[in-house]
């Protein structure tokens, strides 16, 4: 006979398990790592004695390499391994090719962030000791630890990916890819005409704008995935196909997020306007058809999308009289959008809880 504490102590123990495996994974990706940077590191220090924190090809740059690498692999591995994790056996049951390009965004997402965040880690460096010269030790040890803290951390974040997890990356991959583009851009006056100027430079911030828009669009197509799930679990008896409306939404939106960054202005104007204008009707959407579409959801959370729809409508109203430019309507259209996808999460979330 089965005692009431026995159920959620067999619980804890189920749910112990995935932890301790991904944290053991997890270690071995970084001591791997680890030693791929600490073998670059040799390799330097033996062509070059000694070594700038940052400059063109400097520490600084062999450091982002290394841990842009590790993250690439340990990320890819750790979301794949997730399959076979007790407890997540509904997502064997998504396709292998849905599962591959959902795999590819959470990589390339990692990929970015972990690039940018060691490259203004030696940034910081380089202020705080300006003028030093790396010697061979210090590079192979700087390299070992950007490429193992990067291979542990991508791997952790990726074997664990949730709903609120996968919000968080993607909302921080699109700010911060974005405010890089604005940074490294080649004209410092793009605010003067619209923000999708920063993708007609073609030169690294173009990059970095376009491919943040393509690689967040895929992000939000892998968002569906769990999106759909957990609207299962909080929604009645209609929950499915009303789940599917939203899903196919959010997919629409994140096709149309990648396009806009595919078809920069300066390539094809009308497929752009045409990708913006996809993206925000499915917003408008969601928010109109929420109660609807979101049976289940707390009150609190149709609160929180009607102030979003009102703070859209005041936005469109002041670019409409000219107190906004196309710049500023366009970046609190976007933080409207991004702001209220993590709304959404955070409730959706509690409410399946």
């Amino acid at each position: 006979m089965t005692t009431p504490d026995a159920a959620p102590a067999a619980d804890a123990a189920r749910t112990s398990v995935p932890t301790l495996r991904a944290e053991s994974e997890a270690l071995l990706a970084a001591f791997i790592a680890g030693a791929g940077g600490a073998l670059v590191g040799l390799v330097l220090a033996l062509v070059a004695r000694t070594l700038s924190l940052w400059a063109p090809w400097g520490l600084g740059s062999w450091a982002a390499l290394c841990g842009a690498a590790a993250a690439a692999v340990s990320s890819a591995l750790g979301f794949w391994r997730s399959r076979t994790t007790d407890g997540e056996e509904w997502r064997r049951e998504i396709s292998d090719w849905r599962y591959v390009v959902s795999t590819t965004s959470v990589m390339i997402a990692h990929v970015a962030l972990t690039a940018i965040a060691v490259l203004a880690l030696f940034a910081l460096l380089a202020r705080a000791f300006i003028g030093v010269a790396v010697n061979g030790f210090w590079t192979v040890t700087l390299l070992a630890l950007a490429a193992g803290l990067s291979g542990y951390l991508s791997y952790l974040s990726s074997s664990r990916m949730t709903t609120q997890r996968l919000t968080s990356l993607l909302v921080s991959f699109i700010g911060i890819g974005t405010l890089a583009a604005m940074v490294t851009t080649s004209d410092p006056a793009w605010w003067e005409l619209h923000f999708s100027q920063l993708g007609t430079f073609g030169d690294l911030s173009s990059l970095l704008f376009n491919g943040t828009l393509i690689a967040g669009g895929l992000l939000v197509t892998t968002f569906t995935l769990y999106v759909g799930r957990d609207l299962r679990r909080v929604g009645r008896g209609d929950a499915r196909p009303k789940a599917r409306v939203v899903t196919g939404a959010l997919m629409v939106m994140g096709i149309m997020l990648a396009c806009v960054g595919i078809f920069p202005v300066d390539v094809n104007l009308l497929l752009h306007n045409l990708s913006a204008s996809g993206m925000a009707l499915m917003y408008l959407l969601l928010l109109a058809g929420g109660p609807r579409l979101l049976r289940g959801m707390p009150r609190t959370y149709f609160y929180a999308s009607w102030g979003f729809l009102a703070a859209l409508v005041a936005s469109i109203v002041l670019f409409a009289v000219g107190y906004f430019g196309l710049t500023a309507f366009e970046i609190v259209v976007f933080a409207l959008i991004f702001g209220w996808l993590a709304v959404f999460i955070r409730f959706l979330s509690v409410a399946g809880d």
